[in-house]
């Protein structure tokens, strides 16, 4: 029996744009929903497991294995089932997911910093959204699928539909940390979360009233999916490939270039935006009949940005903060994800295989975020991900042009290859000339290639990347290597300048002398010298007759080095390869000459502060805003009362503001007043004598309770009281780093 078309049912819904309107619709907000809830609850579980390496590796990996597993469950639902079985199924799985509304910890949950740390983030992701995430996640084949089997006259290519479900990423991308985290708290932004979810359900209401109100065929209210649906053709391994490389190379290239940009301009705020939006962009864009631009123009631009990517990432072209440069590596990205998501839209089965054709772009897309994000900081020892995933782009036409080589042709590219890489290895062997060899094994190779096909865009890469990237290194370099948090770099500028140099991306974490590095006090540098602000507090009364000490955020360890004897220095560290950097005497020797038996805390400082109940401080320092950067969930003012929970009476707490884009001082005195404290800036000039003696201009902030014996300290006619400006106060719940923008100020 036939499926009724839209026109011999009754009721608006049943015509063609109504269908269309209701199913684009409810995957646009099914979209927009998916990406809200990641940063939502991102934002609730800071504060509460802090922002270690192993917690957000691990809500990423939760978050792309639930984004599979959606895409899975929703395969084997329409492979498996009928329609109406579909809907029921889903909005059975809705319902439940009602139960975990609003959005929040769950009661009881308390975080163990001795415990494991990823089996507890898992359990709190699984208990928190895992139910609501699963659902969202499966809804874009499933709504299409549905909408090929509703009677539509477009529902044979629902395909557009994808489209509209990336609008709705992209919209809620920009519309959480541009609307409504300035204006809402987290709780309040779940609230309506909680509103639009069940909205969403309505919807999914709606389009079971389509199949469930019309007259059924046996297959709509059997078992078995319909006959429409039975797949009449075999995905091949080819398919397969092609989907997964076109998947893979977009999402790996946008968080290269994002990479790319922190690390050569600063943690500029909000810089993962962009990338993410062009992004998500690209897709209605390109999942259409008909693309906003030719195919032919896609695949220049894909040509010429390819050729300039790998200019971009052989050389240090963004290193000296080019906002052009900048502009021109993301309509780079944007041009090949453009042309990467358009052949992945051409190279798309007919809709009774759209599921698996999802699943796999699901598999492709994680693999690339697992690529960047996990296997290359493990794997390379610089930002290695950029020149490969590119080299990977350029592979693309070689995938796309691979039916067009016959037996023969391959043959013959592949013989010449070998023969070509048997002569490198072997006058390799002779004169050890390596790069030298590589370049005329490489021209031989574009003349063979040449005359095979038409891949000069992939020959021009390869060499390119290989001979210019591969071999690309600092001068000067001591030690480099990368972790979950960036690149570390250790480089000596020799005479006139004599110095060692600690960079963690373009921001310097730190410097010594050379002629320091054989002393048995090294002098604090940077904004640690001496003359500034921290060490001043330091050097008080206050602080050298104190037995403990806190400094958050290591560096290179300069301030332990302003430790007299007998005190404990209390260091608090996120990542655990500055520390090894401190500790390194052959790298710099703050650490091993003034406190190398006192402790290290890795881990995030808040919660590692959480359950030091026991300890008192006198000084504690909080340098943890030296890149340009806001850590929120260290900033409010539950933290500021977490900081004076570990401070004694007269103990004062400091923090290092130093920032180019931010006024973190504005919710420091909007805390301050909130808890009763007192609070002074500190912020000089320095002199011309300051800079040559390598000294930073710093900004300090000071806080300490009424009372407290800071007398000497203010001494110094710099440090000036400062009040609140009357704004929203900061909290767990409420914070809008927007608001404290220069730029908009």
């Amino acid at each position: 029996m036939s499926v009724p078309t839209p026109e011999a049912t009754s009721g608006k819904i049943r015509n063609g744009k109504g269908l269309a309107a209701l199913f684009t619709l409810t995957i646009f907000l099914s979209a927009s929903l998916l990406f809200f809830v990641q940063p939502l609850f991102a934002k609730l579980t800071l504060p509460v497991i802090g922002g270690a390496p192993a917690v957000w590796t691990t809500a990423m990996l939760f978050f792309q294995t639930v984004l599979i597993g959606g895409y899975l469950y929703a395969h084997l639902l329409v492979r498996f089932c009928s329609t109406r079985w579909q809907l029921g199924i889903h909005l059975a799985f809705w319902g439940l997911a009602l139960f975990f509304l609003p959005l929040a910890i769950p009661e009881n949950w308390t975080f163990d910093p001795q415990g494991p740390v990823t089996l507890q983030t898992l359990w709190l992701f699984a208990l928190g959204i895992g139910i609501p995430f699963a659902v969202l996640s499966a809804n874009a084949p499933l709504i299409q699928a549905w909408y090929r089997n509703s009677g539509a006259p477009s529902g044979d290519d629902p395909y557009f539909l994808y489209g509209a479900s990336n609008l709705g990423s992209m919209t809620a991308l920009l519309a959480f940390p541009l609307l409504a985290e300035p204006i809402f708290g987290a709780s309040a932004i779940g609230w309506g979360w909680a509103v639009g979810f069940m909205v969403f359900g309505a919807c999914l209401a709606g389009i079971a009233a389509v199949f469930f109100t019309r007259p059924a065929t046996p297959t709509q209210s059997g078992n078995i999916a319909p006959a429409s649906d039975t797949p009449t053709t075999r995905i091949t391994a080819d398919q397969v490939a092609t989907w997964l490389m076109l998947a893979f190379v977009p999402s790996s290239l946008m968080l290269a270039v994002t990479t790319k940009i922190s690390t050569d301009m600063g943690t500029i705020p909000m810089v993962w935006i962009l990338p993410l939006a062009l992004f998500l962009a690209t897709f209605p864009l390109t999942f259409r009949q008909r693309a906003f631009m030719p195919d032919s123009w896609l695949k220049t631009l894909f040509s010429v940005s390819v050729l300039f990517l790998i200019y971009v990432f052989s050389t240090s072209a963004l290193a000296h903060g080019s906002v052009l440069m900048a502009t021109a590596l993301l309509l780079a990205f944007f041009s090949v994800a453009l042309f990467a998501h358009r052949q992945l839209y051409l190279a798309r089965p007919d809709g009774s295989q759209l599921t698996i054709f999802y699943l796999i772009m699901s598999v492709g897309g994680a693999l690339g975020g697992l690529y960047n994000s996990i296997v290359a900081p493990a794997v390379f020892d610089a930002l290695r991900e950029g020149p490969t995933t590119v080299a990977m782009a350029v592979i693309i036409p070689v995938f796309l042009a691979q039916n067009q080589l016959n037996k023969t042709t391959t043959r013959v590219v592949i013989t010449i290859a070998v023969i070509l890489a048997a002569i490198t290895l072997a006058l390799t062997a002779f004169t050890g000339n390596l790069v030298y060899l590589m370049v005329v094994a490489g021209m031989a190779l574009v003349v063979a290639l040449l005359i095979a096909s038409r891949m000069i865009t992939f020959v021009i890469a390869l060499i390119t990347v290989t001979v210019s990237g591969a071999f690309l290194e600092y001068r000067e370099v001591v030690f480099s290597d990368r972790s979950f948090f960036g690149t570390h770099l250790v480089r000596d500028l020799p005479a006139p300048y004599s110095m060692r140099y600690y960079f963690n991306g373009t921001t310097v974490h730190g410097l010594q002398r050379l002629e320091d590095l054989d002393s048995d006090r090294p002098v604090p540098l940077g904004y640690y010298h001496p003359e500034l602000p921290m060490a001043r507090v330091l050097n008080s009364t206050l602080a050298q007759s104190a037995s403990d000490i806190g400094i958050v955020g290591l560096g290179i360890g300069s301030l332990a080095c302003y430790r007299t004897p007998g005190q404990t220095y209390h260091f608090y560290e996120i990542d655990s390869l500055v520390d090894q950097i401190a500790r390194d005497p052959a790298l710099f020797t703050y650490m091993s000459a003034c406190a190398a038996d006192q402790p290290t805390y890795l881990g995030d400082a808040r919660v590692v502060l959480e359950g030091q109940a026991d300890l008192k401080m006198s000084v504690l320092v909080i340098d943890a805003y030296s890149s340009d950067a806001v850590p929120v969930h260290l900033t409010t003012t539950e933290a500021m009362q977490l900081y004076f929970d570990r401070v004694e009476d007269n103990g004062v707490v400091l923090y290092h503001i130093s920032n180019r884009f931010y006024d973190i001082h504005l919710p420091l005195a909007r805390s301050a007043e909130a808890l009763g404290l007192n609070i002074w800036m500190h912020d000089e000039t320095l002199t011309e004598r300051q800079t040559d003696d390598n000294a930073f201009r710093s900004t300090v902030v000071m806080v300490a309770r009424p009372g407290a014996q800071v007398d000497d300290i203010l001494e110094d006619e710099n440090w000036h009281q400062i009040d609140s400006d009357g704004g929203r106060i900061w909290t767990d719940d409420y914070a809008n780093p927007l608001s404290i923008l220069r730029i908009f100020r």
